[in-house]
């Protein structure tokens, strides 16, 4: 989704705050809790309210905690104490079939249906889980398919399959890289890509957004063109889920996968989704690690020998998910799913297109912008290469009360959330950039 070509943005703290008091979603970040310069020194929860809100652009490494969620946990300890073991079947919202509580929110979230959406595990034992039954390489076709720089657990999941399979990952993991002298890539290379070696891959995944460079790839363009050539296809939703609009079912993507402490604010180390096309949810004859969790709902107490996975996604399930991981997930996918991807993306363009024209308002050499200039190519990050020494430069930010991360070699990565970042916080950062850059 563009930004209108109507809206002209202007280098000030008033014109910041005007599009603040036009926001439509501005109420939302209220619903959230800030970090304070007090909480950020003290380490304290008790600093956090009534303290000068931290400019927070770390959504893209952990997002921040919805108010709700105190509530949400809260209400399981409260049925832990007063059941215990019963509470699977007597809590306010009975433990046994928890996860289906968020599995209409997260079809919603990344454009799938219900049968094909399940919340489970951690993002990296999806991937494998999904690789173990989508990763089937054969005589001739055996290789994978990744985009260089991907994350570096992806990396290692993806050559630890090739090892495990007999095959040695500097021959069966193939990867994409950008034209010399570019930063990302361009789509017509990978199609090119896929045309000239289509025929060996096996599989292709990729992180729909990359983790460093912050660029969406066309993943409706790749799949087909994936699909026609033979290959599978699979997505690492890290940097998309709750950031882009997503239209797994219709893109015709094999599988996903997701964390859900970036964009989606769930917690640290929170739980992971997965997301398989409604084209495999009875292939039964695809190869999988199975756990009780994925076995048909009906027998599972019976305690039968023998596996019967459940249609869909939910069929990849190994064990019963944590409760308390789910309520916060919980407590967050509801804003979302009251607010919709597409008002949030519309508001995040605007919010990254803000921070794009402040950046390059700053004068001279001091930085530069490495992620696509297409908002359609983009989400709510931006990678910024700095003059200088960026890690020095992220611990003053710091000191001022600005967080955002560095990623080697030289990278500051941005990203504004729009459920709780405000274009006033984008010019503060500017603001204190441009001071950076004068020697101020």
């Amino acid at each position: 989704m563009a930004v209108s070509s109507t809206l002209k943005f202007e280098n000030s703290e008033t014109f910041a705050r005007s599009m603040d008091e036009a926001d439509p979603l501005r109420s939302y970040r209220d619903r959230f809790y800030l970090p304070s310069l007090e909480s950020l020194k003290s380490g304290r929860y008790e600093d956090v309210e009534g303290g000068q809100p931290c400019v927070y652009l770390a959504g893209n490494s952990l997002g921040l905690q919805p108010r709700s969620v105190k509530e949400s946990i809260g209400k399981e300890l409260e049925d832990w104490a007063a059941y215990g073991v019963e509470g699977h079947f007597h809590a306010r919202k009975p433990w046994l079939p928890y996860h289906e509580n968020l599995t209409e929110m997260s079809a919603r979230l990344v454009g799938a249906k219900p049968l094909e959406v399940v919340v489970m595990n951690t993002l990296t034992t999806n991937l494998h889980l999904m690789m173990v039954s989508f990763y089937r390489p054969t005589k001739n076709r055996y290789k994978v398919l990744i985009e260089g720089g991907a994350f570096p657990s992806d990396q290692y999941a993806v050559a630890s399959q090739a090892k495990f399979h007999g095959y040695d990952p500097e021959n069966a993991v193939l990867e994409l890289h950008p034209r010399q002298g570019e930063e990302t890539m361009r789509t017509e290379d990978i199609l090119a890509y896929l045309d000239q070696h289509g025929e060996d891959i096996a599989l292709v995944v990729l992180g729909n957004v990359n983790y460093l460079t912050g660029q969406a790839f066309e993943v409706a363009t790749i799949a087909a063109r994936a699909h026609e050539k033979g290959c599978l296809f699979g997505l690492n939703l890290a940097h998309g889920a709750g950031n882009l609009v997503l239209k797994l079912h219709e893109w015709q993507v094999d599988f996903a996968v997701w964390c859900s402490y970036k964009y989606l604010n769930s917690g640290p180390g929170s739980l992971a989704g997965c997301f398989v096309h409604e084209n495999h949810a009875d292939s039964f004859d695809l190869p999988r690690f199975a756990g009780w969790w994925g076995h048909n709902k009906k027998t599972r107490f019976e305690m039968g020998p023998s596996f019967d996975p459940i249609s869909g996604a939910e069929g990849w399930q190994l064990s019963n998910p944590p409760i308390f991981q789910l309520a916060a997930l919980r407590a967050s996918l509801a804003i979302f799913d009251e607010v919709g991807m597409v008002k949030i993306r519309e508001k995040g363009d605007k919010l990254t297109a803000f921070l794009e024209y402040l950046l390059n308002d700053i004068p001279g050499d001091f930085c530069k912008i490495i992620t696509p200039a297409d908002p359609a190519q983009r989400g709510c990050q931006l990678s910024i290469r700095f003059k200088g020494e960026p890690k020095k430069l992220l611990a003053a930010l710091k000191e001022e009360g600005v967080i955002c991360d560095f990623r080697e070699p030289d990278i500051i990565r941005a990203a504004p959330a729009p459920l709780y970042n405000s274009f006033d916080d984008i010019y503060r950062f500017a603001r204190i950039l441009n001071s950076f850059a004068s020697g101020k």
